[in-house]
């Protein structure tokens, strides 16, 4: 009786290390119409707009402060108040002085007067008739002289009350009661600042844009930008201006951006960290594809495999496919709907359906900055290696542009990788026609790295299959030879290959398609 329940336990152990690991969920998801919107992500810190340092002309102790951070102050405003003694004692050393003057100005009128009388009766010559005109003339510059330094006076006593010079938010006082300062008018180094003032009605964003997407900014494009304080209210602003110096930042080439921000209810305060999005591209109601069902033809093979597809037959299928969308794309260039077929994707990179795959974006032209910056190995930074293809994307999947070009590791800062969005590129899609699986060629146009648009190839109401990546695929027959080679009983040596008890790996069969 105990031998039997050996046999039996040992009936089902050899079982369950014979039974094959579950296999992939495939979903047939609708071709539908959606919108797509492309964005060029970047972060920065809310600045004012407009920045005073408030200094006095006048020097002295200050006597009173009249404001405090904070505190929102009209222009002309009075804000600070210096000691007068100094400016009040010139003013009145100005009006004593130009009274004396006055009063020889006077005189030398009079004595011109009668210089003028005497020389009419020859009793002076014309050599004394000049000296009282000089007299005169110097006495009158003298007044002029007192008049300019009594208004210069005037205005150094004015200078002790220092008013505000915009109308703005006290950010910062440098200064408090008692203190003394010094103007920039006599001091070299430019003087006290006593506070710091801003218009906070507009603020800006100042952020780094990866050169990749740097080209489809322009001053006046509008942007959405939020801040951690309101995470649920996007502000409205607007791309103010391009700096044409870039910046290296972690080896990455990015360029300043300003992004104008109106706060009229004064929300946003400097200092905040801000993310900014600007859209550089959109397209309304359009047929879509979600870009984790595209495949290139470098990695359609594995594709096909997992649907079980006989690669002679795959190959056939393929052929009459691409007939088929070279007969579609004449078609819509006829009708100049569309432009002329581009080059095949030969060696494309495919979408990262990963989590960190979906967050990053790509080169999509397989430019210079895609090659220099991608490293083809998809054990990269942050990403799983979705396909097999060579160059596969490591943090930044190659995708609107259909290019060669990889951004591996992080590629670029903040915004999405370069490239033409609108440019698209040539994929295949496996389509259920008949619960059949079957290659179709797709043209796509814009992406935002979860769905592409679709140009040709599709129609509504068409389904398209979600496949896992080939890097799934390959782990799961990796696990399946291990399973296999580690079937035999604890104890009992594995039958030698080519006896009668060896047991072929799955996959052997079928030209070597193990069952996934």
């Amino acid at each position: 009786m105990k031998s039997a329940l050996r046999f039996v336990l040992a009936l089902l152990f050899v079982g369950a290390c014979h039974k094959p690991p579950p296999a992939p969920i495939y979903q047939a998801v609708p071709v539908q119409r959606r919108d797509i919107i492309v964005t060029a992500q970047a972060s920065g810190a809310i600045n004012p707009d407009t920045i005073v340092q408030v200094k006095s002309k006048a020097s002295g102790e200050i006597l009173d402060v009249k404001v405090s951070t904070g505190d929102v102050v009209k222009h002309g405003t009075l804000i600070v108040q210096v000691d007068q003694r100094i400016p009040a004692n010139d003013v009145a050393t100005a009006k004593a002085t130009l009274q004396v003057d006055s009063a020889q100005l006077a005189n030398a009128q009079a004595q011109l007067k009668r210089e003028q009388d005497l020389f009419a009766a020859r009793a002076v010559t014309q050599q004394e008739l000049e000296a009282a005109q000089l007299a005169k003339s110097v006495a009158n510059a003298a007044v002029v002289r007192d008049n300019i330094a009594l208004e210069n006076a005037k205005i150094g006593l004015g200078d002790t009350q220092v008013l505000a010079p915009i109308t703005g938010t006290v950010i910062a006082e440098a200064v408090q009661r008692g203190t003394v300062i010094s103007s920039p008018n006599s001091s070299a180094s430019g003087g006290t600042v006593i506070l710091t003032m801003a218009d906070l009605s507009l603020v800006q964003v100042k952020t780094w844009v990866d050169e990749t997407d740097v080209g489809k900014l322009h001053p006046g494009q509008q942007a959405d930008v939020i801040v951690a304080a309101f995470p649920n209210r996007p502000f409205k602003g607007e791309v103010l201006k391009i700096e044409p110096q870039a910046d290296t930042i972690q080896n990455v080439t990015m360029f300043p951006v300003d992004i104008r921000i109106g706060n009229k209810d004064n929300l946003l305060k400097p200092g905040m960290n801000a993310d900014v999005r600007i859209a550089v591209g959109q397209r309304n109601n359009v047929l879509t594809v979600p870009n984790a069902a595209l495949r290139t033809e470098k990695d359609v093979t594995s594709a096909g495999t997992v649907l079980g597809i006989n690669p002679t037959d795959l190959q056939q299928m393929l052929a009459d496919a691409k007939k088929t969308f070279t007969d579609q794309m004449a078609q819509q260039s006829d009708t100049g709907a569309q432009a002329p077929l581009p080059p095949p994707n030969a060696g494309a990179v495919m979408p990262d359906t990963t989590r960190g795959g979906r967050r990053a974006a790509a080169d999509t032209s397989g430019s210079k900055h895609g090659r220099r910056s991608g490293g083809g190995d998809s054990s990269s930074r942050g990403g799983s290696g979705a396909t097999d293809n060579a160059g596969t994307s490591g943090g930044r999947a190659g995708m609107a542009g259909g290019g060669n070009g990889t951004s591996g590791g992080r590629g670029g800062r903040g915004g999405r990788g370069g490239g033409d969005f609108s440019s698209g590129g040539r994929y295949i899609v496996f389509t259920l026609k008949n619960r059949k699986a079957k290659p179709v060629y797709i043209q796509t146009g814009l992406t935002d790295l979860d769905y592409s648009e679709v140009k040709v190839g599709l129609a509504e109401g068409d389904s398209v299959l979600m496949l896992p990546s080939a890097s799934l695929v390959q782990s799961q027959q990796q696990l399946q030879q291990r399973m296999s080679q580690n079937s035999g009983l604890p104890g009992q040596a594995k039958p030698a290959a080519g006896t009668p008890g060896a047991t072929a790996a799955p996959g052997a069969a079928r030209g070597g398609r193990g069952s996934p």
